[in-house]
C-alpha cells in the first residue's frame, strides 16, 4: 500500500499466534456450517473411548472450539495482543509447543476428572500466555513481582469464581492453563537475539 510517497506492507509477523487465530476461526465457521457435529465429532473434550482415535486429538482439538463468536473474540482478542509479543521472545517453535502443552494438559485433566463435562475454548492457552508475559523480564534467582501479581488476580478470580459462581465456564481450563503458562516461563529459554 503506497501513502504519501512511502510504501507500508502488512507482515504476518507471528505465525504461530496467525495461525491459531485462523484454525480457531475457521473451526467456528464449520462448526455454522455443520450444525455442531464437527464440534462434537473434533473439538470438544469429553469422556470417550480410549479405543477411539479421535479422543486423543480431541485431547487437543478442543483448544480450536470456541461456543460461539463472542467466545472466540473474547479470547483472541487478548491473544492477539500478548501472543505477538511472546512469539517474538520465545520464537515460532516454543509457541506452537506452548499452544499445544497447554491444550493437552488441560484437555486430558478434563477428560479425567470431569467425564459428564464437554470442555472446549482456548481460555487454557490464553491464560497460559498471560502467566508466561508476566516472566518477560526475568532474570535468574528472581520471581518477578509482576508474576505474583498476575497470578494472584488471574488465578485468584477463577477461584472465586470456581467456588461461588455457576456458569458455563471452565475455572478449572483457567487455572491449570495459568499453571502451565508459570511454568513454562520459570523454565524454558527465550530464543537469542
Amino acid at each position: 500500500m503506497k501513502i504519501s510517497g512511502f510504501t507500508k506492507r502488512i507482515s504476518f509477523n507471528s505465525p504461530a499466534i496467525l495461525g491459531f487465530t485462523i484454525i480457531c476461526l475457521i473451526t467456528l465457521i464449520l462448526n455454522q456450517i455443520t450444525q455442531g457435529t464437527t464440534n462434537r465429532l473434533f473439538f470438544s473434550v469429553y469422556r470417550s473411548s480410549l479405543l477411539d482415535p479421535l479422543t486423543y486429538f480431541r485431547f487437543i482439538g478442543h483448544a480450536f472450539r470456541h461456543a460461539n463468536f463472542s467466545h472466540f473474540i473474547g479470547n483472541f482478542m487478548m491473544i492477539l495482543v500478548v501472543g505477538p509479543l511472546l512469539e517474538e521472545k520465545y520464537g515460532t517453535v516454543d509457541m506452537i509447543c506452548i499452544i499445544i502443552t497447554a491444550a493437552l494438559i488441560t484437555g486430558l485433566a478434563n477428560f479425567i476428572l470431569f467425564p459428564r463435562v464437554a470442555v472446549l475454548g482456548a481460555s487454557g492457552v490464553l491464560f497460559a500466555f498471560i502467566l508466561l508475559s508476566s516472566f518477560t523480564s526475568f532474570k535468574e534467582g528472581t520471581i518477578p513481582l509482576t508474576f505474583i501479581l498476575v497470578a494472584l488476580l488471574y488465578i485468584g478470580e477463577n477461584v472465586y469464581s470456581a467456588i461461588f459462581i455457576k456458569d458455563n465456564v471452565s475455572n478449572f481450563s483457567h487455572i491449570l492453563g495459568g499453571i502451565v503458562g508459570a511454568y513454562l516461563g520459570y523454565n524454558i529459554k527465550p530464543k537469542k537475539r
